[in-house]
């Protein structure tokens, strides 16, 4: 009882200094985490103290340097929210040149190394632009070709202008790099829980007009996913005329308007073709062919 005493008066004394400011080496030393004051309440009270409920104090105790809490729990104390990073790809109708979209939070500055990069890439840009929704800001870049300047159709171009930014966005802000697929090849930190293939694919076929059709593409992000998207429609002959690239953190969400022989696909046409992007997006990756 003295013992259970003399820790009591130890601890209240030290929870009387930490609101004074003064450290004192000689006892436990206390600091914030997951462990609440009603535990702290009930010891005190079975201990025979009084202790007024004016004050909740968020306490940790370390007992000659060794921490008290669990591992799992001071992980979940340093965790920090990242906000969704977002890379939008829009091409508009009646806008001239291909519009970029780019979000992560409220934490992206200027982007001028951004917009370098991609004039490195043959592109003349403008930033458009910057808006603040829910403490989200997004800013928005003009893009077009400086060699014919109109707006970037060439998925290849597309997937370049993709992964620059994306790339960047991974060097300033590393923290981003767990919500991103690409973060497990350029970033410090890989995601922690990558999404189900199977679940996260999403493929439909739509008529947008006479002579194109709109395909949409959702499934897990991944290093050159456009290209390849696009070589097996080449395979079977459907042209891509240009696409929309909606990067949302882990999940892609593409827009490919296509044809096949100059008019929109055919309802078996399309059925040919979702049939061979979903066998393609769900198998697993082996790192070679697969027959």
């Amino acid at each position: 009882m003295a013992i259970a005493n003399a820790f009591c008066t130890s601890l209240r004394s030290a929870i009387s200094d930490a609101d004074s400011g003064v450290y004192s080496p000689s006892l436990p030393q206390f600091t914030a985490s997951k462990l609440h004051s009603s535990a702290v309440f009930h010891t005190f009270s079975n201990s025979g103290v009084a202790v007024s409920r004016r004050r909740r104090y968020t306490v940790l105790c370390t007992l000659d340097g060794v921490d008290s809490l669990s591992p799992a729990l001071k992980d979940e104390q340093e965790s920090v929210s990242i906000p969704l990073p977002i890379v939008q790809i829009i091409q508009d109708p009646e806008c001239d040149a291909t519009t970029v979209e780019i979000s992560f939070g409220d934490r992206l500055g200027l982007l001028i190394d951004t917009m370098k990069a991609l004039k490195d890439l043959g592109l003349d840009v403008v930033k458009g632009v910057v808006t603040t929704q829910d403490s989200v800001k997004k800013t928005q870049f003009l893009i077009t070709r400086l060699d014919t300047g109109r707006k970037v159709e060439d998925p290849d171009l597309l997937e370049n202008i993709r992964l620059t930014i994306i790339q960047n966005l991974i060097k300033y802000h590393p923290e981003s790099s767990e919500r991103l697929a690409m973060g497990e090849a350029f970033g410090i930190k890989a995601p922690k829980k990558k999404p189900d293939v199977d679940i996260a694919t999403h493929i439909h076929v739509k008529d947008d007009g006479p002579k194109r059709s709109m395909l949409y593409v959702e499934t897990a992000d991944r290093s050159g996913l456009l290209m390849e998207v696009v070589k097996i429609m080449a395979d079977i002959n459907i042209h891509v005329e240009s696409a929309e690239i909606d990067t949302e953190g882990l999940i892609a969400k593409d827009k490919f308007y296509v044809s096949y022989g100059g008019a929109a696909l055919t309802r078996s046409m399309s059925q040919v073709l979702v049939n061979c992007l979903r066998y393609y997006l769900r198998r697993p990756e082996t790192g070679e062919e697969s027959y």
